[in-house]
This record gives C-alpha cells, structure tokens and sequence, in this order.
C-alpha cells in the first residue's frame, strides 16, 4: 500500500468536489495558484463539451498548507461546480434508460440505485478534476528533486503523430502544448483537428492514445520482491482508474510482442565506470523498478459513451426497447485525459519516493536523495564468491 493516500469526493452537478490528500511530508511549496495551472491545462481542448464553458475550476486550500508550505498533516481541497446553481432548485426529471459504455446500468445493478443518475453523477469524469488537484501536489513535491512529468497525444481515431527518436522528451511536452489536441506533431494536430471536427458533425465521439513520461528518476523506485510494490502493476493500475480508459502500456509493450528478445531488450553499457542503457525498450521499468531512464507509459482511451445519435437501449421503468437520451458530454477527451495521465502517474511516483527516502520533512528527504546509490560500476560492489542458501531441512 502506498504511503500517499488519496480521496476524492462530489457528483458531476454536486455543489462542489473535495479532496483530501494523507501522507505529504512537511515543507513542500504548494499555492493554489499551481494548482489551478494544471486545472486550466485539464480544461483546454479541442472537442470538449459544453461543460468546460461553464466550469472555470479555481481550488481552495483549506487544510495542511500554511504558509505557502505543506505541514505534513492531510491536505483538504475544494474545488466549486459553477453548474450546481443551474440544478440546485430544480427538480430531476426521472433517468431510466441506461446508455451503453457508461456505469448507468452496472452502478444500479450494485447499489440497488431506482434512479440511473446516481451512477451518472459519481461516475462522471468531473471527478478527475479532484485528482488533477492532488497530482498537482504530487508533481512541486517530485519537482524538488527535480523529477518532471509531461505528456502529449499520440493517436486520435486512426490520426497518428509520428516524433523523431532524438527528440528530447522536454520538447515533446512544449510543443503539445501550443495546441488544442495536445499533439507535438503539427501536422498530425492539424489532422486531428479535422477528425474531431468531422466526429462532431456526425454527432458521434471518438478515442485515441496519450503517452505520459516522468524523467529524473533515480533507479531502484518500487520494489521485485512484494507483487503489490511493483511500479509496473501500480502504474497500469492507476492509468487504468482513470474513466474511459480500457488499456495501458509501459513502453512499446504491444510492439514488443512482435520482436524477439534480442530486440527488444536493452542491453547495458559501461562508460567511465558509468553503467548506461543501449535504449529503452523496457520503458523506464525493469522487475517492477525504475531504471533510471526516462519513464514511458501509454494509455488508450475509448469513445465517450454519451453520443449524440442515439443508442439502443431499455428503458428501465417500462422494460421496453428506448433510445439513449443525451447527457451533455465530450466529443474527444484525449487531449484533456493527458493531464489527468499525468496526475495519477504523479501520485504513484511520489508515494514511492517517500517511501524510499523515509522522513518526516523536505529538508530530511533532500539529503537522503542525494545520497541515493546510482548507475556505476563502484556503487555496485560484489563479493564474487560461492554461497548456500543456507536454509534448514
């Protein structure tokens, strides 16, 4: 179990959501004014909603920040839903007819709902909101060691970008930035640009891939011998969590299956006693731990489920053949499902870290950092003599 623990709380038109971060040692620079930069950055993209006209996500720190630094006690945020003014009088009209692809249906199945939008409420994408208020955290607490995690689209519908392998990953992270689809590739943005244009004439959604790398790691973060420490699994698991998404990869995972192993392996170089990696194949992870080298991961996310056109569905209070009503919702949420990548990969690295440096304070972990062994041949000294395992019968 991690040791930076984490609780989101609110419904998509609730008055607000709440989060509530365990576990962040004392020290760490914090402002709303960071926080809310990650917030504008999960808002800005191409094929949005009608949602994110309305919402203009601003947090408030209530607790375990003073002084512009965390205390080491549990860190309380709040962020207001603008559109809980527009449901707060108002009565719901019954929703009865589950659309497909969404919690609607399994969510009344599990919590006995007799409505359909309880479901709708908690397992809405508004929450991601809160995580990216957390990650935000994560990140200027990573940031102190200088660890950064960026990322960027990769695929939209079938629009792929297409980078040059020497193009540093810093670059990748800028250039995604300067436009609405969040792709580093300009003329693949501007085909993607088209497709989303055309999905939303045709009333229709579509998916796509993001990558997510961290950089700076030290080697040796999480840990081969307890399954549950492995950074692999607790990686894919977090970028799993995220709605909508319905597969990850560390690296070129599914590319890899293609080659043999003398392909896909990164062999070990040395230079100046310094121990240095061929390539990175293994995407930053070897045995559940970080290499050292550049952390890479991929998320694939479907097609929202909320559609425009109308789906076949059941209406559930008749038990007839009903088409889906429309929930205002996405066209294309890659490019804002990047930064929420982001925060989750955050989170997972900086509880890892924590655990690996120990402490109460940042002034405790600073030393402890640089003190870390590395990737050269003297930090790694053998016996090179036989042994027994040593074990009674």
């Amino acid at each position: 179990m991690s040791l930076l623990r984490f609780l989101t709380a609110g419904e998509s038109h609730g008055p607000k959501l709440t989060a509530l971060l365990e576990g962040m040692i004392a020290g760490v620079l914090v402002t709303a004014e960071t926080i809310d930069r990650e917030l504008a950055r999960r808002q800005q993209s191409y094929g949005s909603g009608g949602l994110m006209r309305i919402e203009h996500d601003h947090v408030r720190i209530t607790a375990g920040v003073l002084a512009g630094k965390t205390t080491g006690a549990p860190v309380a945020l709040e962020i207001d839903n603008q559109d809980y003014r527009a449901w707060a009088e108002k009565d719901i009209p019954p929703m009865t007819v589950p659309r497909p692809g969404h919690a609607d249906l399994t969510g009344a199945i599990k919590y006995g709902y007799r409505d359909l939008r309880p479901a709708l409420e908690r397992a809405s994408a508004r929450e991601t909101a809160a995580r990216v208020a957390v990650g935000a955290i994560c990140k200027a607490y990573l940031a102190e060691f200088g660890i950064t995690i960026g990322g960027y689209v990769t695929s939209i519908g079938e629009v792929e970008c297409v980078l040059p392998d020497h193009l540093p990953y810093p670059e990748r992270f800028a250039l995604a930035e300067t436009n609405d689809v969040r792709c580093p590739d300009a003329a693949a943005a501007e085909a993607m640009h088209r497709l989303i244009w055309d999905i939303m004439q045709a009333r229709d959604t579509i998916g796509g891939v993001f990558e997510v790398v961290a950089l700076g790691l030290p080697p040796g973060l999480g840990s081969h011998v307890h399954f549950d420490r492995r950074l692999s699994g607790r990686l894919l698991g977090a970028l799993g969590s995220i709605q909508a998404i319905k597969g990850a990869e560390i690296g070129p995972a599914f590319a890899n299956t293609r080659l043999p192993g003398t392909r896909v392996h990164d062999e070990i170089l040395q230079e100046d006693r310094a121990l240095r990696r061929a390539s990175n194949r293994a995407g930053g992870l070897e045995g559940g731990m970080t290499t050292g080298e550049p952390l890479v991961l991929r998320a694939a996310m479907k097609p929202i489920s909320t559609t425009l056109t109308p789906l076949a569905s059941v209406d559930l209070a008749s038990g007839q053949p009903a088409p889906t009503r429309y929930e205002r919702s996405d066209f294309c949420a890659v490019p804002r499902a990047v930064v929420v990548g982001e925060a989750m990969v955050a989170w997972v690295l900086a509880g890892e870290l924590i655990r690996k440096l120990g402490g109460d304070s940042l002034a405790e972990q600073l030393p402890r950092f640089a003190g870390l062994p590395g990737e050269r041949v003297d930090d790694l000294p053998m016996d090179n003599t036989e042994w027994r395992f040593g074990y009674e019968e």
